[in-house]
């Protein structure tokens, strides 16, 4: 939140940050002095989206910056800034060209972050001067955000299921909730069999996490994250390149974790269980094997064809349990499976839903707010991809087809018809550095998804 400021009164002056595009520019050269048009022509600047033009008055002092535009995309009109412009502050100017301030303050504030636990920034942002209610707008979006991002970033050494539990603790206490989980063989006690044997191989214990939150009288909303705090694949092990970034995942249940703090926040009209299912996949000798057969909590006998498709074995036992608790809306977050990158790139979350009212009013809400998601199908037909010969079905299967989509019809035999459920399936990651976007951890699918709830709940 440092690059953003409060506007009081007696605070030193900022500089200017008019935003504009190429209809505008016309207008925009009109207010500016001949010699600063001159500058301007000069050096080529004709407010194409993402170009920047810094001016000075007469005495070569900056007052002011020209950022183009893209007027449909506020999120990364000054995204870039941050980190590119010099170290002082500044503040958006009236006559900008965007519809959407607040969506503009809340991608400088994304391009601002910075992941520090373990070096020094080469340098501190810029900082933007709002005014207080746009402040209060965006800054619950900001934190939930540098959550998730902090979370996925940090390297499974210091960030095991021991500290995603630690994570939740935390959130509890800051909002009053009540937080407890069953950890190792209580799982097995407590009837989480497929959450135990993914986790059992590891030197850090297998655990699932459940926060409650809210008035018994509130509709119950349950939201589940997947938590594999690393994934080797098991005995079914991951090439190094596939290994080498699987601290992020994680990530499903990182969203979840930052989802819930801003329920939580905004203090919507719901009764809220977080259920997180915290594991690593490790091998040892008392690895999961394939062709193992789990019956689950829900009673389903679910052969092992493959120990690397391990999120959905941890997130059917949460899932099962959720539904016992008859919830007015079910929801889960999870890095499931590279099929849905192929399918739709790293940036769109897949959405999977049995609801089509709830679905739409998912994905309205994120084309509102700029965080797009793209729903695909539960193509039913597809169960049989995963038949198997001696249980009720298997884990995975031999065909490389529509795996985005077998991973979610897996899922969803844990979750009755009448229970509305949503599934997202989110990389959780950026691969290069984009403004707004830097390299490493991201958010994708939490501010649309509290957009939704706010509209479903009335908070």
């Amino acid at each position: 939140m440092s690059a953003l400021i409060e506007r009081q009164p007696g605070t030193r002056p900022s500089i200017a940050i008019e935003t504009t595009d190429a209809a505008h520019f016309a207008a925009t050269r009109r207010r500016l002095t001949a010699a600063q048009r001159r500058w301007l022509t000069d050096n080529g600047f004709e407010a194409a989206a993402g170009s920047v033009a810094l001016l000075s008055d007469a005495a070569g002092k900056l007052v002011r910056v020209l950022v183009g535009v893209d007027p449909r995309d506020p999120l990364t009109a000054l995204a870039a800034l941050p980190c590119s412009l010099p170290e002082t502050n500044y503040h958006l100017a009236a006559e900008g060209v965007l519809d959407d301030p607040a969506q503009a303050v809340l991608g400088w504030a994304l391009g601002a972050y910075q992941f520090n636990r373990y070096r020094q920034p080469k340098r501190a942002p810029a900082r933007l001067v709002v005014a207080a209610a746009e402040l209060q707008q965006v800054a619950p979006l900001i934190e939930a955000t540098t959550l998730v991002r902090d979370l996925v970033n940090t390297p499974t050494e210091d960030m095991g299921p021991e500290h995603l539990a630690e994570a939740i603790r935390k959130l509890g206490k800051t909002h009053k909730a009540k937080v407890r989980d069953w950890v190792g063989d209580e799982l097995l006690d407590a009837n989480f069999p497929t959450i135990h044997a993914v986790g059992r191989a590891s030197h850090r214990e297998p655990r699932l996490i459940e926060l409650s939150w809210g008035k018994r009288e509130h509709p119950r909303l349950v939201v589940i994250g997947k938590g594999v705090c690393f994934d080797t694949g098991g005995l079914d092990l991951k090439s190094s390149d596939g290994m080498r970034w699987m601290k992020k995942d994680m990530g499903g249940a990182a969203h979840a974790i930052a989802l819930v703090g801003l329920i939580m926040q905004a203090k919507l009209p719901v009764r809220l269980t977080l259920l997180i299912p915290a594991v690593e996949n490790s091998v040892s000798g008392n690895a999961m094997r394939p062709g193992e057969v789990i019956t689950t909590r829900a009673g389903h006998a679910v052969e092992i064809d493959n120990t690397d498709a391990e999120g959905r074995l941890v997130l059917c036992d949460a899932l099962a349990y959720g539904a016992e608790q008859q919830p007015d809306l079910m929801l889960d977050f999870a890095t499931l499976t590279g099929a849905a990158r192929v399918a739709l790139g790293p940036d769109l979350p897949a959405l999977f839903a049995n609801d089509d009212v709830a679905a739409a009013g998912l994905l309205a809400a994120g084309r509102t707010v700029n965080d797009p998601l793209w729903q695909l199908p539960l193509w039913r037909p597809y169960r049989r991809m995963l038949d198997s010969y001696l249980a009720d079905f298997a884990n995975a299967g031999p065909s490389r087809h529509a795996g985005a989509i077998t991973a979610a019809l897996y899922l969803e035999r844990f979750v009755p018809d009448s229970t509305p459920w949503l599934h997202l399936d989110t990389y959780a990651w950026n691969d290069a550095d984009r403004p707004g976007r830097p390299r490493g951890g991201e958010a994708m699918g939490v501010r649309a998804m509290f957009a939704f709830l706010q509209q479903r709940y009335g908070g």
